[in-house]
């Protein structure tokens, strides 16, 4: 087996302490070339995928399942494009766990089809969440500028047909490697340093259409941020009290802290894994750089860990929804047991006091309960009389 070929100057122990070195490689059997990982780097890397991939699974599958329970958020563009971030963090807690652990930790080399398949997948989950979170800050953008008429421009049919989109045109970008556009080399220059297979034209693309998203966001959250400011200090010149003029800068300062956040951990997770696909598309790559990137990249899946945090469990109209499910299921359950195991000495009547009424039917429940009652009382009062 042909493995990692030196210049023939070095002696192997210098060869093999200059490992910052480039190291160009004629073959590279079994993709070992690409599997670069030392023992504490993956007792560290694997730590972190086993760790922020369930999580990341929970919490995102939790988002989901409260989105499709309420039909009031359904209706809602906002809600839709939270529960499309949602998705796509689901995508990427599986395919991005899985494949990595597989690849660097398990050692497992897959044929090209295979191989390109399973970069697809995890491609299409990290693009359509930064396309989700694109979607989500041009709500909040014209939700602030166009207050008026947000609501005739943004509708639930618009929404939907932005999210096709959004999802067709990932997942044909995402795929392009398996439909053709892969390395003509094999494993070779101009082949990626970091991904198999992966022709670095089409790295470039990729690396500049998510930089091209992630700038466009940022774009977004400033012109928020500068169109609250303008609001504010028109109010305040309008009304003229000192008071105003001190709580503005407050309200300022939450935005500005808020969205500071955001988009802190936003550029701190993607900017080192993008730059070393940039550097990758130019220069080659040393193996100690290969390393950097398997650690830059799990950032990208703690992202997907801290979007429900940051975008979902914010919203306070979401909580409550959250809190309205987790009671229900409750008294679902105590209602079941109830039935199965009714209590000694109680009429088989009092379960249907466990009977869990949608908001809607709660008035019409009442009524018909009070109804019930009063015939009761009414027959107790015949009864008595005769």
């Amino acid at each position: 087996m042909e493995e990692w070929e030196v210049p023939t100057s070095l002696e192997p122990a210098e060869a093999k302490g200059n490992a910052s070195s480039p190291i160009v490689n004629k073959s590279c059997a079994n993709l070992e070339c690409y599997m670069v990982l030392m023992e504490a780097e993956k007792t560290a890397i694997g730590s972190i995928c086993f760790l922020a991939g369930p999580v990341t699974l929970l919490e995102n599958a939790l988002v989901l399942g409260v989105i499709a329970a309420t039909a009031t958020l359904r209706q809602r563009p906002s809600y839709l494009f939270i529960g499309s971030l949602a998705l796509a963090d689901v995508f990427a807690s599986c395919f991005f766990t899985t494949s990595f652990l597989d690849f660097h930790l398990f050692r497992c080399s897959d044929r090209p089809t295979a191989y390109l398949f399973k970069l697809g997948g995890v491609t299409m989950a990290f693009t359509s969440s930064v396309g989700s979170l694109l979607l989500t800050a041009l709500d909040r953008y014209l939700c602030i500028h166009q207050a008026s008429s947000y609501k005739l421009l943004l509708t639930r049919r618009r929404a939907l047909l932005s999210l096709l989109i959004l999802w067709s045109a990932n997942i044909f970008i995402s795929f392009l490697p398996l439909m053709g556009w892969r390395c003509p080399t094999g494993l070779s220059p101009p082949c990626s340093s970091l991904f198999p297979y992966i022709n670095r034209g089409y790295l470039a693309c990729w690396t500049s259409f998510i930089l091209v998203l992630l700038a466009l966001i940022l774009v977004a959250y400033a012109l928020i941020l500068w169109k609250a400011h303008r609001h504010e200090s028109s109010m305040t010149n309008l009304q003229g009290a000192a008071g105003t003029g001190h709580a503005r800068m407050r309200m300022d300062i939450r935005l500005a802290r808020t969205f500071g956040l955001i988009l802190l951990i936003l550029v701190s997770c993607w900017l080192p894994a993008l730059s070393f696909m940039i550097a990758d598309v130019s220069v080659p790559l040393t193996r100690t750089q290969q390393r950097a990137f398997a650690f830059c990249s799990t950032l990208c899946l703690v992202n997907s860990a801290v979007n429900p945090l940051l975008y979902a469990l914010r919203c306070r109209e979401l909580r409550v929804a959250l809190l309205q499910l987790l009671e229900k299921l409750y008294e679902t359950g105590r209602c079941k047991k109830l039935t199965v195991d009714p209590i000694p000495g109680m009429h088989s009547v009092e379960t249907n006091n466990c009977t869990v009424f949608t908001e809607d039917e709660m008035p019409r429940a009442r009524t018909i309960r009070l109804d019930s009652i009063s015939e009761m009382v009414n027959n107790q009062q015949l009864n008595t009389s005769k």
